[in-house]
């Protein structure tokens, strides 16, 4: 599969959406990132308040957790028909859309008075996460200039992060003031402001000719491969995330701050892994298809890392290299990911696209968490972060596989 186009064309190439290419506006990047930060803000908040939800709503922690698989299972099951909602009506509109579900669902979780209001609350936020990497990606395509994307992709899906930290600090800091339903109601109203932001700032597409569909073709070998990539990426990125804390406290003896530290540092260093690895691969389409590869083998050290950390002196750095070796590599593949997609996609296709690896690492967060507490309920936390480490190990060979398999097409 070739990728190459002129250096220097004549007229500005048609982009995915259909709009012509452009500079991007003042802002657009901000934007996106806190549109990344939104769309799983339901996740993040329900998590930071979990004490105050367990007590109120008389949940067990059990129940706490099955949110999680809840919201990312719902998001990965719509992902394929959000993906093609944002071909069909475009990406200024499915922002918006994302942003008042995003409102709706907080709004609601703030109302909920039992445990099945809740359950709804988070389903309901699963369509704005399944909508966020298409529309995400659609805009960059249409207002971001090529040498600009990498960069931008980057920042955007650092959204995540940012929005996980946003919920630990002042979202929570408010909730000790003022409440937990008043702190998840202004978030609410904030998720409805940027609504309006995005409605002002991102241009609209141009009008389809009258009957006009997008153009959608068959999904290229690439998103299949990069959808099973992702997959093992994601549960066990996911893994980490919900039990390291757990980890560090049980196996560590941390207090509490300390493994909440451990996890901001994991958190940190995916923001500069994201940001610094979408960066190299934007440049050079050739580099970036390679890094998926890279990414995935780095991560096998993280839960390596990690499970030896008892056993090694030295009050746990073990774990701490760990947690910046899943920050770098595995938290950044994602980024990477999104860009090889754009860079693939095909007119009318971007969304879709985008959807469909969504969907893979949306999969892979839903089931990793269940399946590793059951393996360290049965054979402890060593056996829990070898499954881990196995995930991406099976992920670095996925993309090697692809590798092998893209190359002929590439020369062809």
């Amino acid at each position: 599969m070739s990728d190459s186009t002129p250096a220097t064309p004549a007229t500005p190439p048609p982009r995915a959406d259909g709009g012509p290419e452009r500079g991007a506006p003042a802002g657009i990047t901000v934007l996106l990132t806190s549109v990344m930060a939104f769309s799983m803000a339901q996740l993040f908040i329900v998590g930071a308040l979990g004490p105050a939800l367990v007590a109120e709503l008389r949940m067990s922690t059990t129940m706490l957790g099955f949110t999680t698989t809840v919201g990312f299972a719902t998001a990965a099951l719509l992902s394929p028909l959000a993906g093609r909602v944002v071909d069909r009506f475009g990406a200024r509109r499915c922002l918006v859309a994302l942003l008042v579900l995003t409102a709706l669902a907080l709004a609601s979780i703030g109302a909920a008075r039992h445990y099945a209001v809740l359950l709804l609350a988070i389903a309901l936020g699963g369509l704005p996460q399944a909508l966020a990497n298409p529309a995400t990606n659609t805009v960059i395509l249409a207002v971001v200039p090529p040498k600009r994307r990498g960069s931008v992709t980057g920042w955007k899906q650092s959204g995540v992060q940012m929005g996980a930290f946003a919920a630990g600090l002042p979202v929570a800091a408010l909730a000790a003031v003022a409440g937990w339903r008043s702190a998840v109601a202004c978030a609410a109203v904030a998720a409805a402001a940027a609504a309006v932001w995005a409605w002002r700032a991102v241009p609209a597409a141009p009008p389809r000719p009258a009957g006009g569909r997008p153009a959608a073709g068959r999904v290229p070998a690439s998103v299949v491969w990069l959808a099973a990539f992702s997959l093992p990426l994601g549960g066990g990125l996911a893994s980490i995330n919900t039990y390291l804390p757990l980890f560090a406290a049980d196996e560590l003896g941390y207090l509490e701050f300390g493994a909440a530290v451990l996890v901001a540092v994991l958190g940190v260093c995916g923001i500069a892994g994201r940001v610094l690895w979408a960066r190299l691969a934007g440049g050079d389409g050739a580099r970036a298809d390679r890094l998926p590869v890279v990414l995935a083998a780095g991560a096998v050290l993280g839960p390596v890392l990690i499970g030896v950390a008892p056993l090694v002196p030295g009050a746990g750095a073990s774990a701490w290299a760990g947690a910046v070796a899943i920050g770098a590599f595995a938290v950044a593949a994602n980024a990477v990911s999104m860009l090889i997609v754009m860079r693939r996609a095909a007119p009318g296709a971007a969304g879709r696209d985008s959807a469909l690896v969504s969907a893979g690492f949306f999969a892979g967060f839903a089931v990793g968490p269940p399946v590793f507490g059951a393996v360290t309920e049965a054979w402890g936390f060593g056996a829990g972060w070898s499954a881990v480490a196995a995930q991406f190990v099976l992920a670095a060979a996925v993309a090697l596989a692809w590798r092998a398999a893209d190359r002929p097409a590439a020369t062809a």
